[in-house]
């Protein structure tokens, strides 16, 4: 297939996988793998014997045929947990840069495209986090020309772009709050053309923290050794967690049904049996904590030493890190201009994976999909809103950064006071 004459490529830096490709799979969506490293200890020699390539860090696929115990986890490294990789941290960089190569590598059609058409790179456009510091714009933008001097040109230009604002152009919104739950990070941002900065709220909880009370009734369950592991514990929360649409009732609806969910489980793709015996209600939960970790139904849990999701600093206001996500949007309307304020209320736009919540057969009512529980939620701090999911809740901020990409102009250079335009390597 031809590149055409901008062969745009976008990546998606979420905080759980790294979304990536070229516009002729905008149809089928981007690849995506674990946004991850992992550091191998081999030596020099066994690495000779068996035949392995020494690398400092290992991304893709491979990673899991690298690991051979539970030991092995602890060189495994995250570097996005939310969303923001410090300026020192170098192991997190380093994943980064092998995460972009691995990428850009496997769509690089060589010095000429399927139909010979001489190939100059690609437009890369990678999109990061709303609340992303400078100095991140900066270290990407010196990584791709770092593996253009180590691998030849692979990308010609780079441009960057804020998550939320890539939805917002994938769902053609102009004024709106789009909700991106990622893994480790939730970004409420308003929008009206531009994100509007002064209004946004980064909450330090994501998809991670269902993980992490999904982790946490594991271990009350007996399975201590398996609540340690990480991709086993998402994969318990994906096939176990419900959202409800009033935790109180559902819990009820559930003790007054035993029977009416199911509480045994083989893990798909394990040989792991899950029984929930008499505690079939705490599915509930899973759901219920990335919405609103400061119901008091979660005290038992802070009491034992569980621990809450983190504050977060906005422009000297302290955003406590167990406000319910209807609080939370509340709070960034009301950051906006009034005469914005009911405009963008209107217009709310939840994407990400946090968001993943489907109701069973027979839950209706007593379960919830996301945009459900919102609307729920916002209708009892007196705002009448109707939510919506994007289409494609996962990929909604790569097809929004390919859009975006094939917008710019070409003739348009990086400005970095907009923070707009092609940085051209090349």
């Amino acid at each position: 297939m031809s590149v055409m004459s901008k062969p745009v490529f976008a990546s998606d830096f979420g905080t759980s996988y790294y979304k990536y490709g070229p516009w002729w799979i905008m149809k089928t969506g981007p690849d995506m793998i674990e946004n991850r490293g992992y550091f191998p200890k081999i030596s020099k020699v066994s690495a000779e014997i068996r035949g392995v390539k020494v690398r400092e860090v290992v991304v893709g696929p491979e990673v899991s045929e690298f690991l051979e115990s539970r030991a092995d986890l602890s060189r495994l490294y995250y570097p996005m947990r939310n969303g923001i990789i410090e300026r020192g941290d170098d192991k997190g960089w380093k994943v980064v840069k092998e995460l972009v190569r691995y990428g850009l590598l496997k769509y690089h059609p060589g010095s000429t495209d399927t139909t010979g058409v001489p190939f100059h790179g690609f437009f890369v456009v990678a999109s990061l986090a709303a609340q992303a510091p400078t100095y991140m714009y900066e270290r990407l933008f010196e990584i791709h020309r770092e593996i253009n001097e180590e691998e030849g040109n692979l990308v010609r230009a780079v441009t960057i772009i804020p998550q939320p604002l890539a939805v917002a152009i994938a769902e053609r919104a102009v004024t709106c709050v789009v909700i991106e739950a990622g893994h480790g990070n939730t970004q409420v941002t308003p929008i009206s053309r531009d994100v509007i900065k002064a209004a946004l709220i980064p909450l330090n909880r994501g998809g991670s923290d269902s993980d992490r009370i999904a982790a946490q009734i594991l271990k009350d369950l007996g399975y201590s050794d398996l609540a340690r592991e990480e991709k086993f514990v998402r994969i318990f929360k994906e096939s176990v967690g419900l959202l409800p649409l009033n935790i109180e009732k559902s819990i009820e609806w559930t003790k007054d049904h035993p029977s009416a969910l199911q509480s045994v489980f083989k893990i798909p793709g394990t040989t792991v049996e899950v029984d929930m015996g008499d505690k079939v209600w705490q599915r509930f939960l899973i759901g219920e904590y990335f919405f609103n970790p400061g119901h008091e139904i979660f005290e038992s849990y802070y009491v034992r030493g569980f621990t809450p999701p983190k504050d977060t600093l906005v422009g000297g206001e302290v955003i406590p890190g167990d406000v319910s996500l209807a609080e939370a949007v509340k709070r960034a309307i009301s950051k906006t201009p009034v005469e914005l304020q009911s405009s963008i209320a209107k217009n709310i736009i939840l994407s990400g994976g946090g968001f993943n919540w489907s109701v069973p057969k027979g839950l209706e009512g007593i379960a919830a999909d996301s945009p459900t529980k919102m609307k729920f939620m916002m209708r009892e701090l007196g705002l009448d809103t109707q939510p919506k999911m994007v289409s494609d809740p996962q990929f909604s901020v790569w097809r929004g950064a390919i859009v975006y990409g094939m917008a710019i102009g070409e003739g348009i250079k990086w400005d970095w006071r907009k923070m707009e335009g092609w940085l051209y390597l090349s």
